[in-house]
């Protein structure tokens, strides 16, 4: 099964990166990269990883998600709100 979206930590030397498109694609996959170091980050297995730049070969660990729609979540979540 292939991932159409996935959700990946920010977080890494207690530091929150901004993640971007970085406007390439390698193998029909997007690469993005962070804009405060420029680290370009390439999806894998555990998550995203630094193919260049400051935190080449690190990892941005991939979190847990699910594909819902609004209803079942509204059912799930009876309190929650959108913002408008």
């Amino acid at each position: 099964m292939v991932d159409l979206a996935a959700v990946y930590s920010r977080q890494i030397d207690g530091r929150v990166l901004t993640i971007a498109p970085s406007g390439w694609t390698y193998d029909n996959t997007f690469v993005l990269y962070d804009r405060e170091t420029e680290t370009l980050w390439y999806p894998d297995d555990k998550g995203l990883k630094g193919i260049q730049g400051k935190y080449f070969g690190r990892v941005l660990p991939k979190l847990d998600a699910e594909d819902t729609n609004w209803g079942e979540w509204r059912r799930r979540h009876p309190d929650s709100r959108i913002l408008k």
